[in-house]
């Protein structure tokens, strides 16, 4: 089964504050398949974190179609709490997160069987980090596909 990477990264300015994400998306070999980053506006840190999750299972539909339901996708997040809660370790006590929580297990039911969510330190993220910082720095919403 092919195995995809994917590192996604959300960040707010304020909290709430101007928000972007940032998604990675390689191959096993590290070669960069997708690089992608989009301006969400004004949110929380931990909601475009969500938000990061989902526009990389909407780059991956785009970049492999019928085919996503054959592969494994490994998504490395730097935030523990999303992580944690995705893998069903945390409940989730922010209300506003519910919604983007349930917009993820949908889409993982409908379309992506083989997902995992690793935590990983920050450092290991410095390119989703900096696609995510390049949105917040755009500031109104708006997607840069690189």
């Amino acid at each position: 089964m092919e195995k995809i990477i994917v590192y996604t990264d959300g960040g707010s300015r304020g909290n709430p504050g101007n928000a972007g994400v940032g998604v990675v998306i390689a191959d096993e070999a590290g070669n960069i398949l997708k690089k992608t980053s989009k301006s969400l506006g004004v949110t929380t840190n931990n909601f475009a974190e969500y938000e990061a999750v989902i526009t990389a299972f909407s780059e991956l539909k785009k970049l492999f179609g019928k085919k996503i339901g054959e592969m494994e996708f490994n998504f490395r997040l730097d935030s523990e709490l999303v992580q944690k809660q995705l893998s069903g370790e945390y409940k989730i006590k922010e209300e506003s997160l519910y919604p983007q929580f349930i917009k993820v297990s949908n889409l993982r039911v409908k379309d992506f069987p083989n997902v995992s969510f690793t935590h990983i330190p920050r450092g290991e993220n410095n390119l989703a980090d900096s696609l995510a910082n390049e949105a917040m720095n755009r500031g109104e919403q708006g997607t840069l596909n690189v």
